[in-house]
């Protein structure tokens, strides 16, 4: 899995201990209304396009920055649909977070969905009725997606 400098530095001095993290996830829908997923190079599991904020970078310039570098995929933000910590997670490495993630509603605009780095074995488009085997808060970032309005998700 790719890791910026930044927390390669971090884990050159804590190891594989917690690290609480500012991520961002990506819900992001075509034109055909369609989500866009990947499947994990270290778990092979379907899921939304994620990954963890840079010092100085914002929520949103992340989250597009995530989704072009694992999907080759140009996206605009439209609405954060969901702000909540992350229960903690042991990476196959042995590598130990916990993130404070905020879930955006994105729409596709340019690029052709393909795998763009190692992060993922496969990436691709599936109509909400015909989605992979995925975990419940993958199903829940999408619900929260398609909610009509502004209003962001908070899990307590």
């Amino acid at each position: 899995m790719a890791i910026s400098e930044y927390l390669k530095s971090l884990r050159s001095v804590v190891g594989t201990r917690l690290l609480f993290l500012p991520g961002v996830t990506a819900v992001v829908f075509d034109d055909a209304g369609r989500v866009l997923l990947g499947r994990r190079s270290d778990d092979g599991s379907w899921g939304l396009i994620a990954g963890v904020m840079d010092p100085g970078e914002q929520p949103a310039e992340t989250v597009v920055r995530e989704v072009f570098e694992e999907t080759a995929v140009h996206v605009v933000p439209e609405r954060i649909t969901g702000v909540f910590t992350q229960p903690p997670n042991t990476y196959p490495n042995g590598d130990r977070t916990e993130y404070v993630d905020i879930s955006f509603r994105c729409r596709a605009v340019g690029g052709e969905a393909r795998v763009n780095d190692d992060e993922s074995l496969e990436v691709g488009w599936f109509a909400l009725d015909e989605l992979p085997p995925i975990g419940d808060l993958t199903r829940r970032r999408i619900d929260w997606a398609q909610l009509p309005g502004p209003a962001a998700s908070f899990l307590s």
